[in-house]
């Protein structure tokens, strides 16, 4: 099928149509992962949006749940009026806040005041049998008749060449933002990795797991110089460069799962300018 009248078709659907069309609605699947954008890909072919540095959450009609299947204790007042359909999303704060709304998600007593500040940033209907550009409009019409000021969707534009995919990656990561996300404009939704969703940064990242820690030295005396990490694949290296003080002296578990980004990789395969970001917390 050709996208561009497939994408004119869906566009022409008045919200009501869009809101309506899927009538069968199914439990919540598990989510679908991203893959890493190749150098040749149809960018005519996506729909693009910024990729949000939040909490990823899904809604199931009756709570929130963590891309591992976790509850998350949101307030009853933050999902109140929401759709009964299965939603997709981030929980986000802003950007640059990652680690105050993965705070908040994880915290032991729930603090109802903060939780007002957070948006559920949802892009997609895992329960709905179209495909992504007929789901896309079928979200912004149940967030608008929704009228929730807890419940946003993420915009969706449409772009035709790669220098307008790298120009407006460029104005993204200028105002703060992590990076951009691709859905394929024809895609079904499937759980798990997907090559018909794509992450598009400047760096790569990866997770790897926490297996030890190098001693500081200097002023890091006492404190945690690096963590020393095992990834996917096996590799073991230290990562050091990004992390905080307040990270050097109270330091993921040994266990754990943290996230790093990377330029490519060495002649060895190791990650090259490996850097920390963040201890995962889903």
């Amino acid at each position: 099928m050709d996208l561009h009248p497939a994408l004119l078709a869906v566009l022409l659907l008045t919200p009501q149509q869009q809101l309506h069309a899927s009538t069968q609605l199914h439990a919540a699947p598990a989510p679908m992962l991203a893959s890493r954008v190749a150098s040749d890909i149809d960018v005519a072919s996506y729909l693009v949006s910024e990729k949000l540095d939040g909490v990823r959450a899904r809604w199931d009609d009756r709570a929130l749940w963590t891309r591992n299947g976790n509850r998350i204790d949101a307030p009853a007042s933050f999902t109140r009026g929401w759709p009964a359909q299965p939603m997709d999303g981030e929980l986000w704060l802003g950007r640059g806040r990652f680690q105050d709304i993965s705070n908040l998600v994880r915290a032991l007593q729930r603090d109802d005041r903060a939780w007002r500040e957070v948006r559920f940033m949802a892009f997609d209907l895992p329960g709905d049998n179209g495909h992504f550009a007929k789901r896309t409009l079928r979200l912004q019409a149940m967030v608008m008749a929704a009228d929730s000021v807890q419940l946003g969707h993420i915009p969706q534009r449409h772009l035709t060449s790669r220098a307008l995919l790298d120009a407006h990656l460029d104005r993204v990561m200028a105002a703060g933002g992590e990076g951009l996300m691709l859905h394929h404009a024809l895609a079904q939704y499937r759980a798990g990795r997907s090559e018909t969703l794509l992450k598009f940064k400047r760096w790569d990242d990866a997770e790897a797991r926490v297996v030890g820690y190098r001693p500081g030295k200097g002023k890091y005396t006492g404190m945690v110089g690096a963590l020393l990490v095992e990834d996917a694949h096996g590799r073991r290296f230290a990562l050091g460069s990004g992390l905080r003080d307040t990270d050097r002296a109270t330091p993921p578990a040994v266990g754990s799962m943290v996230t790093f980004r990377y330029d490519g990789l060495t002649a060895k395969g190791n990650p090259r300018f490996a850097r920390y970001l963040r201890v995962r917390r889903d």
